[in-house]
């Protein structure tokens, strides 16, 4: 790029000195709201491991494809997206409202950026709802307490973690977030997941270099994990077909698209 965008607001805790993951991702799917030091680590990354600019965009495109899915065929009315980013197109309450006008959006995220566009995030239909709070993934008893003043916890709710868990580095602490979060919704209830992994059957394996450099230059830091470590976040839960599989794969648009290095997953809880 020629030229860098300085996004609007602000906050005491913002450092544009040092790559931020919200920023970066931002870049890579074409956004805007980025500042030259994201421009320049997101080049090295995307240089190092060509195939990332794919699994963003995948990412994302799964995203619209779990939600559609969930609002339409599932019935779900309540979601909570946690470690929301920077609003783009198609953002979680705009899919599922366009389908379901009274549906229910909580997103948590806790960038800075991300807070200076929560005006973006809090527009809703009507009919609906749509809030934010301002919350780190590791902690989860904050992220349930806030959600539950928007959402009705004794109706399902659909859990997004979509790119996040990655930045938890211990996996059992991760496994501990998920089952916290969701054993304070009800059965019916949905946990829809996105995992960087470096297996090298999905042309993982340079995710480990791309992702050393990553925790040298930029933060916050970051983990790949395996598809049994992947798994392991879904135990106890049913999965939704084609279970575990390449994001870019799960219920696809396009026959046989390629796979990425991102597994993707949805799950019911029984």
């Amino acid at each position: 790029m020629s030229g860098t965008h300085t996004p609007s607001g602000g906050s005491p805790r913002l450092n544009t000195s040092v790559a931020h993951n919200a920023r970066v991702w931002n870049y890579w799917i074409g956004g805007k709201d980025n500042y030259e030091v994201d421009q320049r680590v997101g080049e090295q990354v995307a240089g190092m491991f060509p195939v990332i600019r794919d699994v963003a965009r995948a990412d994302r495109d799964f995203l619209g494809r779990a939600v559609r899915h969930l609002a339409a065929e599932r019935g779900i009315r309540q979601f909570l997206d946690v470690g929301t980013g920077l609003p783009t197109v198609d953002n979680t309450h705009e899919i599922a409202q366009r389908i379901a006008p009274d549906s229910r959006i909580v997103y948590v995220d806790n960038d800075p950026i991300v807070l200076a566009h929560a005006r973006t995030l809090l527009t809703s239909t009507p009919e609906g709802v749509t809030g934010y709070i301002d919350a780190d993934v590791h902690d989860p008893d904050t992220i349930v307490a806030g959600a539950a003043a928007t959402l009705d916890l004794g109706r399902p709710v659909a859990v997004m973690m979509l790119g996040i868990l990655n930045f938890v580095l211990e996996t059992d602490r991760a496994r501990e977030i998920v089952r916290r979060i969701m054993a304070a919704v009800p059965p019916g209830s949905y946990l829809v997941l996105t995992h960087p992994t470096y297996d090298a059957d999905l042309g993982g394996e340079g995710n480990v270099p791309a992702m050393e450099f990553w925790n040298a230059n930029a933060t916050p830091p970051i983990t790949a994990r395996g598809r049994a470590e992947v798994a392991a976040f879904l135990e106890g839960l049913d999965l939704v077909e084609p279970g575990l599989v390449p994001c870019s794969q799960w219920r696809a648009d396009a026959p046989s698209p390629a796979a990425v290095p991102q597994f993707g997953a949805v799950a019911v809880k029984p």
